[in-house]
């Protein structure tokens, strides 16, 4: 078996290792819940770390492959969110079943976000640098205050929706749904840290394979060199706005599932602050590493929790456990480590031990003796 895991692609395996990863993290949390051997508050924090995760790889398919700095992911979230609720309210007494509304309503808000994705990318592709990073802001901004001003309501005739107040929806005996600033009320918690779980492999599995499809490939030759990539006739707006627009998509996808996880959700909660905690997932799990804006997405949603004994200095803590993980994973000695780490559980996984470092010592012997 080692042999065999040795002999595929290096691609392969660490996407192998990472799935494997994120199942062994899914069946041990998951049988802690059966057995009772977790608290309720992090029993309750499962699903919004499966959410976060989605949100950390979703984020990586623009900061870490396509090489953009995007500022306003968290308004796709947003947009996900309030859109997967307002499906579900609709499909309530059409579709009996639980799951299927719940997939159907994260794949109505993952269709919606991406559409929004799509909309905001045709002008900002054309933007880099600072001015991508700005209108990216403004464009998280604007959704949080367009959120904050509407109103939408659902009777027997249909959809309702106004930009005043709740009064002027015009519906006879029907349910506010959105409510402006006060967000959605009386949601019904169809997320489940199995959907959760689902939700993580399906990301995970369109990120690793547009990385490595011929589309990823083009964009990263974008990434690393814009004008050269121009020259052999590579579309460069065409796949920078693929990359927004599944990372939007995907984005939209978490968001639904995080918003049928509350009894309420207001759009305030999707504001700067968690695009920029997204982006501190990415970044600290390293930029372009997949496995590692896992790591750090579900490590950095569950230290504030197990904080909260510390009462007013978790967040303190917090702060200098980030500028620690920060300094230290930029520190050429911790990388030196890491690096003779990864080598020796290469020379394990090829065959182990001093047998193998005998048979290449051997090897170049032989080797040398027949040049001469």
């Amino acid at each position: 078996m080692p042999q065999v895991f040795a002999r595929l692609k290096p691609h392969v395996r660490s996407n192998l290792l990472t799935y494997a990863i994120v199942c062994a993290v899914f069946v041990v949390a998951q049988s802690m819940v059966s057995t009772g051997t977790i608290s309720a508050s992090m029993s309750g924090q499962l699903v919004p770390i499966c959410c976060y995760v989605c949100m950390a790889i979703s984020l990586n398919l623009v900061v870490g492959v396509s090489g953009e700095l995007s500022l306003g992911h968290a308004g796709f979230m947003s947009v996900g969110a309030f859109t997967g609720l307002v499906a579900e309210a609709c499909l309530r007494s059409a579709v009996a079943s639980d799951p299927v509304r719940l997939l159907l309503s994260i794949v109505i808000g993952g269709a919606f976000a991406a559409l929004v994705g799509f909309l905001v990318g045709l002008p900002v592709m054309r933007l880099q640098g600072d001015y991508l990073a700005i209108v990216t802001l403004a464009f998280g901004e604007i959704i949080k205050n367009l959120l904050n001003n509407l109103y939408v309501g659902l009777d027997a005739t249909g959809l309702h929706f106004s930009m005043r107040s709740a009064s002027n929806l015009g519906m006879h005996d029907g349910a506010v749904l959105i409510n402006g600033p006060q967000g959605a009320v009386g949601i019904d918690r169809l997320s489940s840290f199995v959907a959760g779980f689902l939700l993580v492999l399906f990301t995970l599995t369109v990120a690793t394979n547009l990385i490595h499809s011929r589309s990823g490939r083009a964009i990263m030759a974008v990434r690393d060199n814009r004008i050269a990539a121009e020259s052999v006739g590579i579309n460069t707006t065409k796949y920078r706005l693929m990359a927004f627009v599944v990372s939007a998509a995907l984005a939209g996808m978490a968001g639904a599932l995080y918003a049928m996880s509350f009894n309420s959700i207001v759009p305030k909660k999707f504001d700067f602050n968690t695009s920029i905690l997204i982006l501190v997932f990415v970044v600290l799990g390293g930029m372009g590493n997949i496995r590692g804006g896992i790591i750090a997405a579900a490590v950095l949603t569950i230290l504030p929790e197990k904080l909260r004994f510390i009462g007013d200095y978790r967040m303190l803590i917090y702060a200098v456990v980030l500028i620690a993980v920060m300094l230290a994973s930029n520190s050429a000695t911790v990388r030196m480590w890491i690096d003779r780490g990864r080598a020796w559980l290469r020379r394990r996984g090829s065959g182990g031990g001093q047998s193998a470092s005998g048979g290449t010592v051997a090897t170049v012997r032989e080797g040398g003796d027949a040049h001469e």
